[in-house]
């Protein structure tokens, strides 16, 4: 990363130059978030499986989730739910204890950078409050079967952190493939084709 006078750029593989601290839509490339959740591990790397369980698999984990316990919400809250965690293509994940010792600074950074790619992809800055609280829910959720199938907790460790999950995986569409850490180009691609996938019904 390159700073300048009250700036901090991070030069991007698709030749953009992202200001973090003041970012533009203008800067957001889908190429580039892709990339970037394929290669950021959830859980500091520490699960099971030949493969990091990455951002971009945990971004469709969630929006499937999303999706099955909110059956009347359309494109645009599917789109909201995919991105929930975009500004980790360059902010990494910070598990929750350490984003809460550090305070408001670095969420104040993550939710500028967040508003900024909603609006890249023609979304309101700022989703409706009953979307975002049930874009957590299946955040939560998402984050109990990691815990349990990945992590190495048991089922009373992760109810305490992330409560119980909303649904059985049993009424998750292939639960086993969306659970089973991909490598990266598969999460990559995977992330890519559900963006498109979701674009073409809000075009349509």
């Amino acid at each position: 990363m390159a700073r300048g006078k009250d700036r901090a750029w991070q030069r991007m593989l698709s030749g953009r130059r992202l200001d973090i601290l003041d970012p533009s839509p203008l800067d957001v490339e889908l190429s580039d978030i892709a990339h970037g959740l394929a290669r950021v591990a959830r859980w500091n790397g520490q699960t099971l499986g030949d493969y990091p369980f990455s951002v971009a698999q945990h971004s469709v984990l969630v929006l499937e989730l999303f999706r099955t316990a909110n059956p009347d919400l359309g494109p645009e809250a599917h789109l909201y739910a995919l991105l929930h965690d975009a500004p980790e293509y360059v902010m990494g994940d910070i598990i929750s204890p350490f984003k809460a010792a550090m305070g408001g600074n670095y969420k104040e950074v993550e939710n500028r950078l967040l508003a900024a790619i909603y609006l890249r992809f023609a979304l309101p800055a700022h989703p409706p409050a009953t979307i975002t609280k049930a874009i957590k829910k299946a955040d939560r959720d998402a984050a109990y079967f990691e815990a349990t199938h990945l992590a190495g907790f048991e089922a009373v460790e992760a109810r305490k952190y992330f409560g119980e999950p909303g649904l059985p995986q049993f009424d998750l569409d292939q639960f086993d493939r969306l659970i089973r850490p991909w490598p990266t180009r598969e999460a990559h691609d995977q992330f890519i084709a559900t963006f498109e996938a979701i674009s073409a019904h809000l075009s349509a």
